[in-house]
């Protein structure tokens, strides 16, 4: 059975993306993208909704541009091999391969799904992903910590229902000053 598992950069003080919707500082160096890549080799699925898909499908031809790095490079072709489930009820047609939209993905679902997947399923989004950590889907949380504080905006944890145990299983620090950290939830 394949983990659910839930990640991001997030600032300091626990933001994807600070109050003006501004992410930008949190830009990974090649040695975070590089592990970061690493991390992608484990995902069979992501599930995203439709901001976080319009986001991430830069990553359907980063790989073409003519200034692109290795890791870009790397990362790009990890993400196009992977199957992407789009839960969203306004967008009507994909810009990528191996993906499918769907108005809405639920519980049931997510079990099948986990049930079915011999390689990690990846949701991505605080509002998406509050949803299944709520349910008590998810196995694994990981953070790119990034030295910054913002101050506030979207938070890595939004709407969370109740308290999520979790127990620290992985944590690496990076020469840059990001560090990751990978967590087992432990759901009641």
């Amino acid at each position: 059975m394949a983990k659910l598992t839930y990640g991001m950069l997030a600032s300091l003080d626990g933001y994807v993306e600070d109050s003006t919707g501004n992410f930008d500082w949190a830009t990974p160096d090649d040695e975070v993208h590089a592990h970061a890549n690493q991390e992608q080799l484990r995902v069979g699925t992501d599930i995203y909704g439709r901001k976080m898909y319009e986001m991430m499908v830069y990553w359907e031809t980063a790989d073409q541009l003519p200034d692109s790095s290795p890791g870009t490079v790397e990362f790009s072709k990890f993400w196009q091999a992977v199957d992407k489930i789009v839960v969203s009820s306004t967008l009507t047609e994909v810009q990528s391969k191996r993906t499918r939209i769907v108005p809405s993905f639920g519980a049931d679902q997510v079990r099948k799904l986990k049930a079915e997947s011999s390689k990690n399923i990846s949701v991505s989004g605080p509002t998406l992903a509050s949803s299944f950590l709520n349910a008590g889907l998810v196995d694994e949380i990981s953070v790119y910590q990034v030295p910054i504080v913002v101050g506030g905006g979207l938070p890595m944890f939004k709407d969370i229902q109740r308290p999520i145990r979790l127990e620290r299983i992985e944590e690496r620090a990076f020469a840059g000053g990001f560090t990751f950290m990978r967590y087992r939830v432990h759901n009641f």
